[in-house]
């Protein structure tokens, strides 16, 4: 069997992206590592042993193929990543609340609720939740 242990997202600042995601957010950092050179290796993850095996790790977005990359999805609209959440409306209300902005509010996309956040790092991330 194949499961997921790391995927990355490609983000303007390693440290300010760290901060959103886990003090906006509610990730709790997996590692932490400055590599020299201004250079840092940050994943995060869900908390409370939710996914202990899953990481996120934020990524320099600068570059060749990540520049381009990133703004091509930004401009269209799309998220770069989706995540679950059990309730939609109240983490809307709660982020809203901390002044995230939502391009695209809750909205009922076939099976799922899914509302579309910016993560103030150069990406659109949608949360969604499955409709009983």
């Amino acid at each position: 069997m194949i499961k997921v242990a790391m995927t990355g997202v490609y983000v303007d600042d390693v440290e300010r992206a760290h901060a959103f995601y886990t003090e906006v957010l509610g990730f709790e950092t997996r590692l932490h590592v400055d590599l020299g050179d201004g250079a840092l290796f940050v994943t995060v993850g869900a908390p409370d042993g939710v996914q202990p095996d899953v990481q996120l790790l934020l990524e320099p977005g600068e570059g060749p193929i990540a520049e381009p990359y990133r703004a091509a999805l930004y401009e269209a609209g799309l998220p770069c990543i989706v995540f679950a959440v059990d309730d939609l409306f109240a983490e809307y209300e709660r982020l809203r609340g901390l002044g995230v902005r939502f391009p695209h509010p809750p909205t009922v996309q076939g099976p799922l609720l899914a509302a579309v956040l910016d993560d103030t790092v150069g990406n659109l991330i949608q949360l969604t939740q499955p409709i009983p």
